[in-house]
């Protein structure tokens, strides 16, 4: 949430103390946040249309790791373009070797990990190893690169440049490669260390570096290298401000230039454009502060060419910020656009009315955590943001505008308009991308990894164009087009004028009326024997059996909105009493039966669309909270199994599925145990004969 909308909830605040008690005001205030964003990601029905790219060889973290979500088939976490133009992709993978892809067939270009044995480790912590390669601008010209990478301080003598955490653990090394000749496909020259960190965890070191692609020669920018070093994983311990201290490295954006000498360490140099250069006991090198776990950032080619961080949280905030020179996202003491209370292990709080003269700055986006019901609080939920690129290529004009980015663990593709990203302005929508492959089905990148924890990152090339990534089993896909769900053409036999009581066949007939143009279930029906589905329905019986169809109808529920169970269904690909898909429309989302799409296949109904989360028991947002008319469309492609639900003309879908149970049937209108009514009830398909 941001600055304005805080303030415009400050100022309800303030009114509702006006009728309030101060001591009751004053505990609401207080009170934590369950849900800090209720809203889910919002379904699309565009997706990604993805082809195998590389396949990376198996590799081994050193020493042998104990934890699971290190046992990969190929820790690569990256993938960028040389820029030299020779169309040449090179990466990283954290356990220690440097690739280069030509055509699609990745060779190693360097061990980076052989190069610092026996310090060098990557078996202990998420993201230690081989982290991050960036190329010099000039690369082509001088052949340098910078790498970062992990050592054991037990393993070495050398000490970190700037104040490490106390008891430090491990050190992140920056270290300058400069190649002989850079059109080589192997590494041969030299190397230097440039910059050494000391942090007292195993986990969020320096996630990446990279150069501003904005920048020209003669910027202010141009070749300056950015740093994003987390917090090593000590900023919710009692006590610990590191990401809020200005005197150390920890938690922060640093900016440097690897060719100047004026640091001191003699090894680089620090602009003297960076906000804190000059200030007594702040560090130059710091561009930005109040990081967690700054992932990973990418700058805008396009647009503003503003600096997008995707920053992983420690409650329940996933974000993306808008970073400036001397920007604070506020953790500790802030997790995204929440109070951090580091004595609340379970909760977040909301912001405190003087919030605004602490100068905190709040995510563009984001989403939260949603955990389960029967969370420990200490556990891991599975939500962590992997930061993305603003689309600025040419070759997926529907894209273009959107920043992509999406959840390192579960795989889910994510985007958000770049104009809706508005720093003092409400958090920009989130929407969900789907992803296809070649052959036009709908996969999900869990299927394309092999595993529930994908691991995935993304990257792109010179032009823009975007890669999918999974450590899991070590491939990279390449998007080579965009998809619409459920789209095109499903036939052109339409019926409609279908109000007349001959058009039905109710299951009652006795419980339904057929006047001024409405087909009303006037009587709720009752549970029949047999299989767990809808208690009574109406079968249209005018015109043929479909196969791919669109329906087109008006439905209102009559039933009183204190009932939360009210719903009407919309019956499709119908064979017998015990054999049909249907629609729920609920008020309530919140329990398996309702609001979803559901099979009944001589067996209970089961529920079959992607927007149900068994583990929140939480389904799509209510389709009918009221007792107005809604129009509802349902488009089905029996070829595909793609299944569709609009709501409203609305240009996204409210519900997905893919399911070829049923390539055919009837289709009809009804409820479970309650009373609505549907007119203006149109059909447009395939003709299915005999």
């Amino acid at each position: 949430m941001t600055k304005l909308r805080w303030c415009l909830l400050t100022i309800v605040a303030v009114l509702a103390s006006l009728v309030l008690s101060p001591q009751t005001a004053a505990r609401a205030d207080d009170q934590p946040i369950t849900d800090p964003i209720p809203e889910n990601p919002i379904t699309t029905g565009l997706g990604l249309t993805v082809e195998e790219f590389a396949s990376f060889p198996k590799s081994e973290p050193i020493p042998a790791p104990i934890d699971a979500r290190l046992m990969r088939w190929a820790r690569i976490n990256y993938i960028g373009e040389v820029p030299d133009g020779s169309g040449r992709m090179y990466v990283p993978d954290l356990n220690g070797k440097m690739y280069l892809v030509d055509n699609g067939t990745p060779h190693e270009y360097l061990d980076v990990g052989a190069a610092f044995a026996p310090e060098f480790f990557s078996g202990r912590g998420l993201g230690q190893g081989f982290g991050i390669v960036a190329f010099d601008p000039d690369f082509k010209r001088n052949g340098k690169f910078y790498t970062v990478h992990t050592e054991l301080a037990s393993a070495t003598a050398k000490v970190p440049d700037l104040t490490p955490q106390p008891n430090t653990i491990y050190h992140g090394v920056i270290d300058e490669w400069t190649a002989d000749d850079p059109s080589a496909g192997t590494f041969h020259g030299t190397r230097r260390e440039v910059l050494r960190l000391g942090f007292a965890g195993q986990i969020h070191g320096i996630q990446e570096i990279g150069f501003n692609p904005n920048a020209r020669r003669g910027d202010k920018d141009y070749g300056l290298l950015y740093i994003a070093a987390g917090d090593g994983g000590q900023g919710q311990a009692a006590g610990n401000t590191d990401p809020q201290n200005l005197g150390i490295p920890q938690g922060k954006i640093l900016r440097i230039d690897p060719h100047g000498t004026n640091s001191a360490n003699g090894r680089y140099g620090i602009p003297a454009t960076n906000p804190f250069v000059g200030k007594p006991g702040d560090i130059g090198e710091i561009y930005a502060y109040g990081m967690r776990d700054p992932h990973r950032f990418s700058w805008d080619t396009g647009g503003q060419h503003r600096l997008l961080l995707g920053h992983i949280g420690e409650h329940a905030i996933e974000g993306v910020w808008d970073v400036r020179a001397g920007d604070n996202l506020g953790w500790p003491n802030r997790e995204g656009p929440f109070v951090f209370n580091k004595d609340d292990r379970c909760d977040l709080y909301p912001l405190p009315a003087d919030d605004a003269k602490y100068g905190y700055d709040y995510p563009l986006a984001a989403y939260d955590h949603d955990p389960p019901a029967d969370w420990t609080c200490n556990a891991d939920v599975g939500r962590a943001i992997s930061g993305g690129y603003v689309y600025r290529g040419h070759k997926l004009p529907e894209l273009y505008g959107k920043y992509i980015f999406g959840d390192l663990v579960d795989g889910s593709v994510l985007y958000t308009n770049e104009r809706e990203m508005r720093r003092g302005g409400p958090r920009a929508p989130i929407y969900r991308l789907m992803v296809f492959d070649r052959t036009g089905k709908r996969v999900t990148m869990q299927e394309l990894a092999g595993d529930k924890r994908v691991d995935l990152r993304f990257g792109r090339d010179s032009e823009g164009e975007p890669f999918l990534i999974s450590k899991a089993n070590g491939k990279i896909w390449k998007v080579v087009g965009t998809r619409h769900f459920a789209a095109g053409p499903v036939g052109h036999t339409r019926v409609a004028h279908t109000a007349g009581a001959r058009n039905w066949a109710p299951v009652t007939p006795s419980k339904w009326t057929f006047k001024g143009g409405q087909v009303i279930l006037s009587e709720a029906g009752v549970e029949r024997p047999g299989p767990r589905r809808p208690f009574e329905y109406a079968v249209l019986t005018k015109g043929p059996e479909y196969g791919s169809e669109r329906i087109d109808a008006d439905v209102r529920i009559d039933t009183p909105t204190d009932v939360s169970n009210r719903d009407v269904i919309i019956v499709f690909g119908y064979r017998s009493d015990t054999e049909f898909s249907y629609v729920h429309l609920s008020q309530d989302n919140s329990i398996y039966p309702h609001n979803g799409i559901f099979v009944v296949n001589n067996a209970d109904r089961l529920r079959i669309e992607d927007q149900w989360d068994p583990v929140r028991s939480r389904g799509a947002p209510p389709a009918i909270t009221d007792t107005k008319w809604h129009h509802v469309s349902v488009v089905r492609h029996a070829d595909t199994g793609e299944i569709a639900v609009y709501l409203d003309h609305a240009k996204n879908p409210l519900m997905t599925a893919v399911d070829r149970t049923f390539t055919s049937g009837r289709v009809g209108f009804g409820s479970f145990d309650n009373i609505g009514r549907v007119r203006n009830f149109e059909v447009t398909g395939t003709e299915v004969s005999g």
